[in-house]
This record gives C-alpha cells, structure tokens and sequence, in this order.
C-alpha cells in the first residue's frame, strides 16, 4: 500500500511541473519519469529506516516521497537543461 501511496503523491506534484519552462530531458514525459522514480526511491529508503513494512501506511509514507519526487524532477530538469542547444538568432 505504502508503493500506491509514493506513485499517488509523485504524480501529484508532477502535475505542477506544467509551470516550469520545459526544458526536462525527453519532456514532459520524463518530468513523470523523474518524479516517480525519486518518489519510489526516497519513499522506500525513509521506509527502511524508519521500520515500517510496506502495508503500513501513515503521514510519514506520504511526507516520505515528496523530497525524493522533487529531487527526481529536479535531475531531469538539470540534465534536459545541459543538452539544450542555445538557438542562434
């Protein structure tokens, strides 16, 4: 339930990506890659440290992936940023 909870809330947020320049590696499509894959991850690391199994669910489930959601969107905005070609006028 706790893996519902992370994509749940990583799709939340990565509904507000729509308000920064689109500049994400492979677009908007790897914004959602991004976001998603930070939540998994950093939703399972504060899981295993804090002790929890993976049916339980509580306000930390939910807190757990949003740094990890933004973290991910934020890689792929860096590496989208660096392969941008500047266009000449």
């Amino acid at each position: 339930m706790s893996i519902v909870v992370w994509f749940t809330v990583a799709l939340a947020l990565w509904h507000f990506t729509i308000f920064v320049p689109d500049r994400f590696w492979q677009g908007i499509i790897g914004a959602l890659l991004g976001c998603v894959a930070g939540g998994l991850v950093s939703g399972a690391i504060v899981e295993l440290l804090v002790g929890n199994g993976l049916s339980e669910t509580d306000l930390i489930t939910f807190l757990a992936a949003v740094p990890g959601t933004i973290l991910g969107a934020w890689i792929v905005y860096q590496i989208g940023s660096r392969r941008a070609v500047p266009e000449e006028a």
